[in-house]
């Protein structure tokens, strides 16, 4: 199996601002801003409050443009659904290349991380918590069931996601989707596709350090991580700046840490 640490959500480039882990503990990745998008950041909502909303809240003097790309799609209550919704993550470009280029295929592992800060309510109003630290968290995971490519026999209940209903992603060759497995192989009472709320164990970067100085076991240092010629420093793992998808194989090791993150 192959492990791919996949960067997803608001960033310094698309959105920034951080992702908020809400002050119930949810990790909230907020699709990034795209003119091409089919989905709006006032159309989506969490606990009675739109994702326009929520990043206002956050961010008053925010510059969004309400079309949004929502992917990967993975929280069923934050839209009107289509009936046989599941889970589903797309990739296209030169970020698709790179999963075939690693061989990516049915039953590897997605581990979804992002920038996230924690937030607090104060007098009714969401707002990012002072003091907080800015952290590269993982929060949701999708073993691999099944892989859309082409798009050539795409089920109803998928017509409306972005790599197939926008119009940039019609217009890309290289575009496929992502279905998840009904049941994780290596723990088969967990579902193929979750989210996860924030944990320490979760947390990638390194205590004390900006979010791109991460913590990883040293058992890390026996496999190599696409993306990542040369990553260690002394005392922490320095994660790459460019790269949505980082490709490394399960070993033993690994693969408990993937549980221990998961369960």
């Amino acid at each position: 199996m192959k492990i791919i640490l996949s960067r997803k959500g608001f960033d310094s480039s698309n959105g920034k601002q951080p992702n908020p882990i809400l002050p119930d503990g949810t990790l909230l990745s907020l699709p990034i801003p795209d003119p091409d998008g089919n989905n709006t950041f006032s159309s989506l909502n969490w606990d009675g409050m739109s994702f326009y909303d929520i990043v206002h809240s956050l961010r008053p003097r925010a510059n969004l443009d309400n079309m949004c790309h929502l992917d990967p799609d993975l929280r069923k209550d934050v839209r009107d659904r289509l009936p046989g919704w599941m889970p589903a993550f797309g990739q296209s470009g030169g970020a698709l290349t790179h999963l075939r280029n690693y061989g990516v295929s049915k039953g590897d592992l997605f581990l979804f991380f992002g920038w996230f800060k924690e937030t607090e309510m104060n007098q009714g109003k969401l707002i990012y918590k002072r003091g907080a630290k800015e952290l590269h968290v993982i929060y949701g995971y999708m073993q691999i069931g099944e892989i859309i490519d082409p798009m050539s026999d795409v089920p109803e209940w998928l017509k409306d996601h972005p790599h197939i209903g926008d119009k940039k992603n019609r217009k890309e060759e290289k575009n496929a989707i992502f279905l998840p497995t009904a049941k994780l192989s290596f723990m088969p009472n967990v579902n193929g596709c979750g989210l996860l709320n924030f944990r320490k164990d979760r947390v990638l970067t390194k205590e004390g350090m900006s979010r791109g100085k991460w913590d990883l076991p040293e058992f890390f240092k026996e496999v190599q991580i696409s993306h990542h010629p040369d990553p260690w420093r002394d005392n922490y793992f320095q994660s790459a700046a460019i790269g949505q998808e980082f490709v490394f194989e399960a070993t033993p090791k690994i693969s408990d840490w993937a549980k221990q993150i998961i369960k």
